[in-house]
């Protein structure tokens, strides 16, 4: 009989995807705080500075972190990162995973390179690292895959954003079942638009204001309203599993 799950995170090795701000940035920093040792991800050089920023808080404290650059949409790079975690910290409990990339465009003006580039990025690389992350990981262990709230959501423009999300919701129930027995969580959380620089380049005046109407407190998903959850589903929150749960201050429901 596999043991109940440890609830700390004082000790545990997690790796988290696009790490370098923003959501992924402050589940690092929160999580080191409680002792964990994080492997911070980042995309491109541009995100260098940030990310080794988030490695300073860390090891500040009483965690410890490491920066690494990979590009996830690459399987011999996401090998590489998840070799390299195991290699560095010598296990893998943890692996969260909020890469990303939204493009929001009429279905009828999407080209076959922005296609294939948001699949890549949303489907593909969480797939990968997912697959990866599995054959890694210390029995108990944890996967948690960022998603969107507008896979709930009846509306036009995020066909290719939202479409390519939707995959990593039959990969997440397909893994977590094949996973019984190790007491392998694996889990999304599906934000609600957040107040972030990711979710602004796509935006004007009127979409922003719409968004924000949407929720219930007229306003964006703030990552301090995610981590939370993040958190729970790494500790109290273990029984869960097979789920994607909206945080989104009920800006769509399912």
């Amino acid at each position: 009989m596999v043991n109940t799950p440890s609830k700390s995170l004082s000790g545990k090795v997690a790796f988290v995807g696009g790490a370098s701000r923003n959501l992924g940035g402050l589940i690092s920093t929160t999580i080191g705080a409680e002792g964990a040792k994080v492997a911070v991800h980042y995309n491109s050089a541009s995100s260098k500075a940030k990310a080794e920023d988030v490695v300073a808080q860390i090891n500040a404290g009483p965690g410890e972190a490491f920066a690494f650059q990979a590009d996830l949409t690459r399987v011999d790079e996401v090998e590489r990162v998840f070799d390299e975690v195991v290699s560095r910290f010598g296990k893998l409990d943890i692996s969260v995973n909020t890469a990303g990339m939204v493009l929001k465009k009429p279905l009828t003006q999407i080209t076959e390179e922005e296609y294939d580039r948001m699949f890549a990025v949303n489907s593909k690389a969480a797939f990968f690292v997912m697959r990866e992350a599995a054959r890694r990981m210390e029995d108990g262990g944890k996967i948690i895959t960022i998603v969107t709230s507008l896979l709930a959501a009846y509306t036009g423009l995020y066909s290719s954003y939202a479409g390519s999300k939707a995959p990593v919701e039959h990969f997440t129930r397909a893994l977590s079942k094949e996973l019984f027995g190790r007491n392998i969580s694996v889990n999304n959380i599906a934000p609600g638009p957040m107040d972030t620089s990711f979710f602004y380049p796509a935006e004007d005046e009127d979409s922003i204001a719409y968004h924000k109407s949407s929720a219930m407190n007229g306003d964006l998903t703030k990552i301090e309203d995610i981590v939370p959850w993040v958190r729970h589903l790494l500790t109290d929150g273990w029984w869960a599993n097979g789920q994607t749960f909206f945080v989104n201050g009920g800006y769509t429901t399912r």
